[in-house]
């Protein structure tokens, strides 16, 4: 009787976080979405400081050549 009792335990519990899982489901796929769109503006930002950065630098290099020509 013990042995069918723990079994009866195993299987509900394994029900149990089951449904827990299903019901987080939505809530991780929004999280998901969202950790998406967070990574993709902090990319976008880092590649137009960078576009910045090497513009800025060229402008330098430029300038530093043009000091050196005359």
């Amino acid at each position: 009787m013990r042995e069918f009792l723990v079994g009866v335990l195993v299987v509900v519990m394994a029900l149990v976080l089951a449904g827990i899982g299903v019901l987080l489901l939505p809530l991780l796929l929004l999280l998901g979405v969202f950790l998406r769109l967070a990574l993709g503006l902090i990319i976008l930002l880092l590649v137009v400081w960078l576009i910045g950065k090497a513009t800025l630098f060229l402008i330098d290099v430029l300038r530093k050549k043009e000091s050196k020509q005359i």
